[in-house]
């Protein structure tokens, strides 16, 4: 996982099969995201595990969790042998604490609204900051209101595609950037034409 200043760091997540990895890999992604909770995009543990293998150190590999029982997240997060877990749901700090025990990177996921996060309060690595309305995959107002402090680890969420993400990058100036629906040819199945767009777009490659 890159810490370098002046690189912009990008999530593909909701992947499913080898195609979609390979594609998210070869296109230069830093991490890829495999989601557990109630989803088109849900897969389990052993599926997880085999495309993981896929997944060469440098690309950091994600479970997405949203308010699960904690040995469940532990049990599969071990199986699937991803490095990080992403919680979307109401997880206490003394559930990221434990989490953090494990080893695990620890991504949060809050909605933009009114009162702005600070990534690390609930002893996370990363925050995630999603629309209002989270896994709409619709865009929002990412200037509308107040951002993260310079300097945080913060992923901006929410609508993304090819064709808005520089646009959200300008206007909100984040860490790194997370898309899943916008690089999808039907709900829950990814267009490898449309992964490879999105990296080049958020990294203003031609």
């Amino acid at each position: 996982m890159s810490d370098s200043s002046d690189h912009l760091f990008v999530k593909i997540c909701g992947l499913k099969t080898e195609r979609d990895v390979d594609t998210a890999v070869e296109a230069g992604a830093d991490a890829v995201g495999f989601v557990f909770s109630a989803s088109p995009r849900r897969i389990d543990a052993a599926t997880a595990a085999r495309l993981c293998r896929r997944v060469p150190d440098h690309v950091l590999t994600v479970g997405v969790f949203r308010d699960e029982p904690l040995p469940e997240v532990r049990s599969v997060a071990t199986e699937a042998g991803i490095r990080a877990v992403q919680l979307h749901g109401s997880e206490g700090r003394e559930y990221y604490d434990d989490l953090t025990a494990g080893g695990w990177t620890l991504i949060r996921a809050a909605a933009y609204g009114d009162t702005m996060p600070r990534c690390g309060e609930m002893g996370e690595d990363l925050l995630l900051l999603d629309a209002p309305v989270p896994g709409s995959g619709v865009a929002w107002d990412w200037a509308g209101g107040p951002a993260p402090a310079p300097g945080q680890k913060w992923l901006l969420a929410g609508g993304l595609t090819p064709d808005n993400v520089r646009a959200a990058l300008d206007a909100a100036h984040p860490w790194g950037v997370d898309v899943s629906s916008g690089v999808e040819q039907s709900r829950g199945v990814k267009d490898p034409a449309l992964i490879t767009a999105f990296v080049k777009a958020a990294r203003g490659r031609d």
